[in-house]
């Protein structure tokens, strides 16, 4: 395994800040990039599955999880989540390295939904509740197991912690993050997009996944000197 570097000996902040901006459009851009191109997969399989969909069964947990409208807000706010953590990488190549197993997590997502299309089944959502048609319109009830809304945010949560933790930033802000990790991950039940197994599974795939890129990933460049002009 690769030797890595120390945890940073700059102050938290200013270490987080110099990643942020360390490539910045080609973070954003490629993050951008990298969206748009999981969609295209993702609604061609949703709209041309390669055989009947297997409907998902229903726990008791999806029964007790009642609908909560208010929670499509952190459902949708996983499309800013997942840029956060490439935006701290620092270094060319952890960079790649990371897009790289990104990539290959959604590769694997979609390579199951191509072999097993899944759907949920049918859910009560109350009629004009703000933003549900349109979010039904667009992603319908297929590509349900894994859920990757839940495997995409817990890679992401899992290499979050890694970058905080290596910065060295206080205890508050990783919890932060782990509580967004867990909004998004119960999003997914409370506004009806997902059911108990597709949670399960999609966090079993991230979590694989973000294991692998940590164990198989290049050395970040060490941090500039305290005090060192950058």
């Amino acid at each position: 395994m690769t030797e890595h570097p120390p945890a940073s000996a700059l102050p938290w902040a200013r270490d987080l800040g110099l990643r942020l901006r360390e490539r910045f459009w080609l973070k954003f851009i490629g993050t951008v990039v990298w969206v748009w191109v999981f969609f295209i997969g993702y609604f061609h399989l949703l709209r041309h599955p390669a055989q009947p969909a297997f409907v998902m069964p229903l726990t008791a947990v999806d029964r007790w999880v009642p609908f909560q409208p208010g929670w499509l807000v952190p459902y949708l706010s996983l499309w800013v989540y997942v840029g956060v953590a490439p935006g701290l990488q620092r270094g060319l190549a952890p960079l790649l390295s990371y897009g790289f197993w990104s990539a290959a997590l959604c590769a694997a997502g979609l390579g199951v939904f191509w072999l097993w299309p899944t759907q949920i089944p049918p859910m009560a959502v109350p009629a004009g509740a703000p933003g549900f048609g349109l979010l039904q319109g667009i992603d319908a009830a297929g590509n349900a197991c894994p859920s990757m809304h839940v495997a995409v945010s817990i890679f992401t949560a899992i290499w979050l912690e890694h970058l905080l933790r290596t910065a060295g930033a206080p205890a508050a802000l990783r919890a932060l993050n782990l509580g967004w990790f867990a909004a998004i991950a119960w999003s997914t039940l409370a506004v009806r997009q997902h059911v108990l197994w597709d949670v399960l599974a999609g966090a079993a795939l991230g979590a694989v996944f973000a294991w692998a890129s940590l164990r198989w990933r290049p050395a970040e460049p060490l941090p500039p000197a305290p005090g060192a002009a950058v």
